[in-house]
Order: C-alpha cells, then sequence, then structure tokens
C-alpha cells in the first residue's frame, strides 16, 4: 500500500478495476465472525483476534497507532498524496465488542476526513531458511460502493523493518501489499514494491500487481481472505497472493533479480499495517479525478476479524526473536531488560541500519538527536545505573555524550557517559553510566550532544541496573 516517500501512480490497473466492477459477482450476506483458523502443518507465528470489549482501542502489545499526516521526518501525507489525518480516536479505530477491529473515516463539519492507521509493534516478520511465511487477514472492506466509496482507499500490507526511522529507503526495503481496494470497486489488487523509484525491476511507481474481483460475494458486502505467502522452499523463490484462497497473482526471485531481491529479504523482516486512507494517488487515478468528492459519504469502517502470520518447513518450526522489544502487556518497557533502541516511539535526526551483532541498530547521532522510550517502567526499587551497547567511527578529536533525561529532550540530564571512536562503527562495547535513582514510570529519552556537529555514536541496545 501507500507508504511509500513518493507518489505512487497505478494507472495500468485502471483497465483491470474497470473490468472487475464490471464482472462483479453478486453481494451477499455478511458472514458470521471467525477465530483464526487451525492451518494443519503450519505453526502460528503470531495472531490477533481483535475481541476486544467494544469502543477499546487494539492491544498496544500488538499494535502501534500512527497519527498525525505522517512520520516524524517522513515524507507528507504519508509519501502518497491521501488528504485525512490519522488519529488514536475510538471514532476512528476500535473493536466493535463482535469479534472484529473496526477502522472508520470520518469527515468533519468543515469537511476534514480523519481515519486510523495502525502498525505491529512486531517487525521480524519473515520465513524460516529453506521454508514459508504466510500473512492472512480476514476482512470486510468498507461497504460502501459507487460515487458515494470515491476516495476510500482500504489496505492491508507489510513494509521491510527498516523502513522504521528511516523513512527514505523506500522501495528498496520492500512492500507486500496484501489487500487494497480503492473506490468502492470489487477488487483487490495486490501487489509489489521493490528496487528503485522509478523505474527499477519493480516499474515503480506502479510496482507489479494484479487484480481479481472477490469470489462469490463483493468485497464490500462480506468478509474475504486475504494472503500472502513468501515461499523460500522454492528456487527462484516465490511471493504469492490469494482471495479465499484462490491464487491471483505470483512474483518470482527472478523476475525481481539482484540486488534487489537481497535488499528486500536478507533484513530482519517486515511489519504489518492495516489502514484506511481517503484520496491520494491510487484512487485519484483509478477515478482520473480527485478523491474524496462532495458526494462521497462519511462513516463506513472496513472490519477486521483476524489477522495471522504463520510458518512452514525450513530449519524449524518457530520465528527468531523480535529484533525489536515488543512492549509488555499495557504498553510500555520493562527499564530492566535490554530495550532494542531501534524499538523507539519517536525520535529525531535518527537512522536505523543492520547491525552487526544481529537486528538493527540507531545510527548517524549527533549533537542534538534524541530518541523517545514512552512507558518505561522502573518500579519501586531505584535504578541505580545503565548501560549502552555503542559504537562509534568518529574522527580523531569528535567525541560526545551519550544521556538519559525524563519527560523531554531538554529535561534534566540523570545520567550520562562520554564517548570517542571505538575502532569503527559496528565496533561495538557495553558503556555503563550512573543515573539518578529512579522509581515509577516515566517518558525516557536518550539525547546525544556533542561540540562538534559530526556523527559521533551508534547504539544498538541499552538497559537499566539496580
Amino acid at each position: 500500500m501507500p507508504a511509500g516517500p513518493t507518489l505512487r501512480r497505478r494507472l495500468y490497473l485502471v483497465a483491470a478495476a474497470v473490468t472487475a466492477a464490471v464482472t462483479a459477482l453478486a453481494g451477499a450476506g455478511v458472514a458470521a465472525r471467525a477465530a483464526v483458523p487451525a492451518q494443519p502443518g503450519w505453526n502460528l507465528v503470531w495472531s490477533d483476534d481483535f475481541t476486544g470489549a467494544a469502543n477499546t482501542l487494539p492491544s498496544a502489545s500488538n499494535w502501534i497507532i500512527d497519527t498525525g499526516t505522517s512520520y516524524p521526518g517522513g515524507p507528507p501525507n504519508w509519501g502518497t498524496g491521501e488528504i485525512q489525518t490519522y488519529t488514536n480516536s475510538t471514532a476512528n479505530v476500535s473493536h466493535d465488542g463482535a469479534g472484529n477491529l473496526r477502522i472508520t473515516p470520518i469527515r468533519n463539519g468543515s469537511g476534514q476526513w480523519t481515519s486510523s492507521r495502525i502498525e505491529t509493534v512486531r517487525s521480524n516478520f519473515k520465513p524460516p531458511a529453506g521454508g514459508v511465511l504466510a500473512i492472512e487477514g480476514r476482512i470486510q472492506m468498507p461497504n460502501v460502493t459507487g460515487a458515494a466509496a470515491s476516495g476510500y482507499w482500504p489496505a492491508f500490507w507489510a513494509l521491510g523493518s527498516p523502513y522504521r526511522g528511516n523513512y527514505q529507503n523506500w522501495p528498496g526495503i520492500g512492500e507486500f501489499d496484501v489487500m487494497e481496494n480503492v473506490n468502492g470497486l470489487n477488487s483487490v489488487w495486490g501487489v509489489l514494491h521493490c528496487g528503485v523509484a522509478p523505474g527499477g525491476p519493480c516499474d515503480e511507481f506502479n510496482g507489479i500487481g494484479a487484480s481479481r474481483a472477490c469470489p462469490g460475494s463483493t468485497c464490500q458486502s462480506a468478509f474475504h481472505t486475504y494472503r500472502f505467502e513468501w515461499d523460500t522452499s522454492v528456487s527462484p523463490q516465490q511471493l504469492r497472493w490469494y482471495v479465499d484462497g484462490q491464487q491471483y497473482h505470483t512474483v518470482t526471485q527472478s523476475r525481481v533479480g539482484e540486488p534487489y531481491w537481497s535488499q528486500m529479504t536478507s533484513h530482519a523482516g517486515y511489519f504489518l499495517l492495516l489502514n484506511v486512507a481517503m484520496g491520494g494517488a491510487f484512487p485519484n487515478g483509478v477515478a482520473g479525478s480527485t478523491t474524496p468528492t462532495a458526494a462521497t459519504v462519511s462513516g463506513r469502517p472496513m472490519l477486521v476479524d483476524y489477522v495471522a502470520v504463520w510458518s512452514r518447513g525450513g530449519g524449524g518450526t518457530t520465528q527468531p526473536p523480535p529484533t525489536t522489544t515488543p512492549p509488555p502487556t499495557g504498553g510500555g518497557f520493562n527499564a530492566y531488560s535490554t530495550i532494542q533502541a531501534e524499538a523507539f516511539s519517536a525520535q529525531n535526526g535518527v537512522i536505523v541500519e543492520a547491525c552487526s551483532e544481529g537486528g538493527q541498530n540507531i545510527g548517524a547521532l549527533r549533537n542534538g538527536d534524541w530518541v523517545r522510550f514512552d512507558n518505561v517502567r522502573f518500579g519501586s526499587t531505584p535504578a541505580r545505573d545503565f548501560v549502552a551497547r555503542v559504537a562509534s567511527g568518529a574522527s580523531a578529536g569528535v567525541s560526545g555524550l551519550v544521556e538519559v533525561r525524563l519527560g523531554s529532550p531538554t529535561g534534566t540530564v540523570i545520567g550520562s557517559f562520554a564517548l570517542a571512536n571505538t575502532g569503527g562503527w559496528q565496533s561495538w562495547r557495553s558503556v555503563p553510566g550512573n543515573v539518578s535513582a529512579v522509581t515509577g514510570t516515566h517518558t525516557v529519552y536518550l539525547t546525544f550532544t556533542s561540540g562538534q556537529p559530526n556523527d559521533f555514536v551508534n547504539v544498538n541496545w541499552f538497559t537499566f541496573r539496580t
């Protein structure tokens, strides 16, 4: 879906969209909710069945709720030209109390649109070596068609984990659009984005896509199961798209080629996203005009029964441990666990890159940069110091301070240590620093201070000790 740093044109899909709309099968009633299905031969890696109480937000242990009109420092309008503002209001995203998550676009009296977009905390979904990964969701698209649906853009998709905190490395890190739909057409699109833009092996900004009508009942009138499989058990490897078990799109490793296939498959993995955008390059391109319009109706939700990830075969039946630290139940971080630096809640001036010790680290850190970690829980026993895993390839004479602050990037420094060159940007060492006694739950900032303007440190992880 639509998360790349530049606007996407998919006009080559217009003909398929029109054909799908013309040949759409008659609608049927909405099916009853279903539990995450057992799949013999597959190992369930992760799932959310959205069984929360009515008008509650999705689990903070599973999902991050994106807000605003861009990531901090990312491209405006989420890189796609969509016009809505994303919120964490239960009016836009909440459980319905009947086993579904609903994401609802709403237009206010001034004509401004709000909606929601959520992404998994976990960002390392990939197949075991020599095995298969499956990503699946049972979803009913917003039940609106015709002129009233102009501009609606629901999607279920995945982005490569290095996009977090960088926002300038799309499409090289890979994007798998498991389900996209625009303007209430009875059609599901599956699309791969990869390589470079414009052009490249995935014909950006179009991507390699295909579409078809939903089987039996229209996409808008009923739930359907949308599935993506990444198969490393065959050579060349395959990416496959399905709706209700019917395969309609395949992209092979040889079609993408090198170095682009490795760029999108050799990193830590992918995180999943669900959202309903309004307007933007894709719906505008299919409509041939700007969307939404005065005829577009407000308040038609996308309903998500479940999202699940399975693996099969390969070197084992278990998924490797997450490369970012998921928040514990209730959200936030345990101060005395290893907090992966790339799991930040917000950042300023930071990049995320592959780490020689596995997973990822944050880098390009210089004077004035910071990362924020929400709801860090120290409990009732005061922390006495902290330890950070750091590396530096800074030039001679360039050094700086790694600092801990509470509540604000300009708050009082409660602990710090100095760092200069460690032998290289991936030459890691664990460095301790004293901290003032801290208890309770706090917003924690790591800030970086130097008398020179140069990068001086990378950070892999940190933790506090009692």
